[in-house]
């Protein structure tokens, strides 16, 4: 069992970057394939990255392609979601999320564990 906290999210202009991290503050995520999700208001939450356990695959909704890119530094037990050329298309609460068994990274249901997600909120 895992416990997730994400870092402080915040305001950033159109254009800009930002990189949250996950951390487990209880047990290690290094057997785990972990996923970036987010929800904006009025929305489901979706899909956004997601990388293999050992870090050899990763997986990117076509919304975030080419501007997002997922990491993972086993050893420090966290995960990384870096965004660039962020638009108010990106404003949402991003959660990191896990799961034990590898395939079906896109549905948000076959993960096990779920941090308190974090605010990114993108100004045009």
């Amino acid at each position: 069992q895992v416990q997730l906290v994400e870092s402080r999210g915040g305001l950033v202009q159109a254009g800009g970057s930002l990189r949250l991290s996950c951390a487990a503050s209880a047990g290690t995520l290094s057997n785990y394939n972990m996923g970036w999700f987010r929800q904006a208001p009025g929305k489901e939450r979706e899909f956004v990255a997601a990388i293999s356990w050992l870090g050899d695959s990763t997986y990117y909704a076509d919304s975030v392609k080419g501007r997002f890119a997922i990491s993972r530094d086993n050893a420090k037990n966290s995960v990384y979601l870096q965004m660039n050329s962020l638009n108010a298309d990106d404003t949402a609460v991003y959660y990191c999320a896990a799961k034990l068994r590898p395939g079906d990274y896109y549905s948000d249901y076959k993960y096990d564990y779920w941090g308190q997600g974090t605010q990114v909120t993108v100004s045009s």
